[in-house]
């Protein structure tokens, strides 16, 4: 019962339900019991999946093998090397077919220790390596993402106003002067002199004569409320231009201005930008990204939602190079989906056709494991099962921390 509860739970979780199941025992007893279960006899399958674990990742890996058609672990091996792989598929003649992922070092395990088993590459890992080089493909044409969404903006934001008065009606400090201008004037054509109107104002009897003087409210506004040249002028046709972008987050520009050499402060971009955001033309939407596009590629037509079927519609519309990346991407699933390898020929020679350098570096990769990718287009067989166990490999790991070694990490997944 110890060994059931130590293959279930390893040690201190396997410890402490034994205790509660009254067999008290140490959690390195627990793991001993374990470790002394004979391994399991199983038969040579027929079908078996290959794939890659880490014990530590990025460092060092070891290799599982499941046999495809039962859906159990066969074996564990403690590294990923051809030989290893090769010695262990030599071992049993039996094997027919291998799936695998596509690194070199299964590919070359499979062909030496099993030359006669039908090797079938992994149609989950075809279409994930499909899918980032139509990544590759759409950022190579952001530009044509930016010119489908991006619409017309002020080329300069409203600085006068109807009157042509540097200050625009609203202005605080305009409204201001407008106001004392017009009482000031009121007062004097009912008689009332300079001087009583000072009185009356509380205004100094320079400001009265200043207000009296101006024949309009617009001859005060002077000095530094005139169109002088400001250090932003150098970079307001790129604010313009990333307006248009669909970037309108005024920090964002302003660190973006600075790296273009302006040296003035947050606040003169923000209050430039703001006629912006109050003007009737609201600004252009943002661009969708490369990667939200190639999700729209990559999903069937038929559960694309209307809007994102009409936005990728515009995209199409204006780049010819994306519109064929979408007809080879598209009929690329229908030859995964519907197991059709016999026509990998006709589209690998149609994207040969088309100026899609990152689809044609797929297809360099796709030609030079031909035989395993018609396979894995053409056979029922794949990985997925795989997957599952090195995900279940994981979970193991993390159960038994630091006490995961190889040895008792293989007799957990096999006796399972």
């Amino acid at each position: 019962m110890l060994a059931e509860v130590g293959l279930a739970l390893a040690g201190r979780a396997g410890a402490r339900l034994a205790d509660v199941l009254g067999a008290k025992a140490s959690r390195n007893t627990v793991l001993r019991l374990v470790d002394a279960l004979p391994e399991p006899q199983l038969q040579v399958p027929r079908v078996v999946g290959v794939d890659e674990y880490a014990m530590r990742k990025g460092r060092v890996y070891g290799t599982v093998l499941v046999d495809v058609e039962t859906r159990r672990p066969v074996d564990l091996l403690p590294d990923r090397e051809a030989g290893t792989v090769a010695a262990w598929l030599a071992e049993r003649p039996g094997i027919e077919v291998v799936c695998r992922d596509r690194p070199p070092f299964f590919a070359e395990g499979a062909r030496i220790g099993a030359p006669t088993a039908v090797q079938v590459a992994d149609r989950f890992h075809l279409w994930r390596n499909l899918g980032e080089a139509a990544e590759r493909c759409v950022s190579r044409h952001r530009s044509c993402l930016r010119a489908t969404f991006a619409e017309s903006v002020p080329e300069k934001a409203p600085a006068l106003s109807e009157s042509g008065s540097p200050w625009p009606t609203g202005h605080r400090f305009a409204d201001r002067t407008r106001a004392k201008h017009a009482t000031v004037h009121a007062l004097l054509a009912a008689g009332h002199s300079r001087r009583s109107i000072q009185r009356q104002l509380g205004m100094t009897y320079r400001t009265v004569q200043q207000l009296a003087d101006a024949t309009k409210p617009e001859d005060l506004f002077q000095g530094q409320w005139q169109n002088r040249r400001t250090k932003l002028d150098d970079f307001k046709a790129h604010l313009h231009e990333r307006w248009a972008e669909g970037c309108t987050n005024a920090w964002t520009l302003w660190e973006e201005t600075n790296a273009h050499g302006y040296t003035g402060g947050y606040g003169p971009v923000r209050a430039y930008l703001r006629p912006f955001r109050t003007s009737p033309t609201a600004p252009a939407a943002r661009p969708p990204s490369p990667r939200t596009v190639t999700g729209w590629i990559l999903t069937h037509p038929d559960t694309l939602q209307e809007s994102e079927r009409l936005k990728l519609k515009s995209v199409l519309a204006d780049c010819p190079e994306l519109e064929a990346l979408t007809g080879h991407v598209r009929a690329f699933g229908t030859m995964l989906t519907q197991l059709q390898g016999d026509q990998l020929p006709l589209w690998i020679k149609a994207v040969r056709a088309d100026n899609l350098p990152s689809l044609q570096a797929f297809v360099n990769g796709l030609e030079r494991d031909l035989a395993a990718v018609t396979a894995g287009l053409t056979l029922p067989w794949s990985s997925g099962v795989v997957e599952g166990h090195v995900n279940r490999i994981k979970m193991i790991k993390r159960q038994m921390y630091g006490r995961a070694g190889f040895d008792l990490l293989r007799k957990r997944v096999l006796l399972a």
